[in-house]
């Protein structure tokens, strides 16, 4: 079931189906290796629910709440 990373709970793994939002930031996101196919972990959000910590290709990622909402995993 797709769904928008932010959705995830900590510990949940998903796997990346697509990326939206404004061409700058797609293209930000990919760089940073958020590509589809890409495989991650939801490791914490923070007490107010922004930012969240995420752990794909052997690395830790901060992404804000309203970047998480554009990616989503299944």
């Amino acid at each position: 079931m797709a769904r928008p990373l932010s959705a995830l709970e900590p510990g949940e793994r998903g796997k990346v189906t697509a990326i939206g939002g404004d061409d700058d930031a797609v293209r930000r996101l990919m760089d940073l290796g958020l590509i589809r196919g890409t495989t991650l972990e939801l490791v914490r959000r923070a007490p107010l629910g922004d930012p969240l910590e995420v752990r794909l290709r052997g690395f830790m990622l901060t992404l804000r709440r309203s970047e998480a909402e554009h990616i989503t995993v299944e």
